[in-house]
């Protein structure tokens, strides 16, 4: 069966990018999460999706300007705070794999010490639309799994992938035929994406052989998969 990701863990059902989110995706049996990271104000990496904390707690501001003690204060839903993608890390290790979607470039130095400190480097995986800042990252560390994220069908996925040193595509599910991964995987690159969260939506999607696909629904996607034994 193909693999199952959990975005932002169970956004459909959980308040996103919380222990709770996660912890609802590996219960169902997602391979993997996937989160987002902020730089704040201390330097530390908060897994939160936007650069403000607005829309996704009971806070006001931007997260660069919070410390991470001060984001653990607020409300994210449901009375779950924000989690440290170190957290993430102890929930998550040795359950499943972590995608880390880097949201923006100065958070690449912290996310590359705490893999290096950690020796994270089978447990987590940077991706990012920041495709410099991948390859930097792989460059620095060759150990590093990396994915390239992209909205959009690519004309040339293997010269893609290979710009930004990645062996793998991360792509929005509505740019993906049958032409784009069989030229690909001819090139040994694997392809994953994101986010169906209709089972009615993965028919074409399951014949292509592809390494990953992410949803906001993982508890619903991975109970279709196995009813339709795929």
């Amino acid at each position: 069966m193909v693999k199952i990701i959990g975005h932002r863990g169970a956004a459909a059902a959980e308040p996103e990018n919380t222990l709770r989110a996660f912890k609802h995706a590996l219960d169902a049996g997602a391979a993997a999460v996937e989160l987002d990271v902020q730089l704040t104000k201390d330097g530390r990496l908060a897994v939160i999706h936007d650069e403000t904390v607005d829309r996704t707690t009971n806070g006001r501001g931007r997260v660069k300007d919070y410390t991470l003690a001060e984001l653990k204060k607020l409300d994210a839903g449901r009375g779950e705070r924000l989690p440290a993608l170190e957290e993430v890390v102890e929930l998550v290790r040795g359950r499943g794999q972590i995608l880390v979607e880097l949201k923006q470039p100065e958070s690449a130095p912290a996310f590359l010490a705490l893999c290096r400190e950690g020796l994270l480097f089978e447990d987590l995986r940077a991706i990012s639309f920041w495709h410099p800042v991948i390859k930097g990252l792989k460059e620095q560390e060759p150990r590093l799994r990396t994915g390239a994220l992209m909205v959009g069908c690519p004309a040339d996925p293997v010269g893609l992938a290979r710009a930004a040193a990645t062996d793998t595509l991360v792509l929005n599910y509505r740019y993906v035929n049958g032409e784009l991964t069989e030229a690909a995987h001819r090139q040994g690159l694997k392809v994953s994406v994101w986010n169906i969260d209709d089972p009615e939506d993965l028919a074409p999607y399951l014949a292509m052989n592809l390494e990953a696909i992410c949803t906001n629904r993982p508890a619903e996607i991975i109970q279709y998969l196995r009813g339709a034994g795929a």
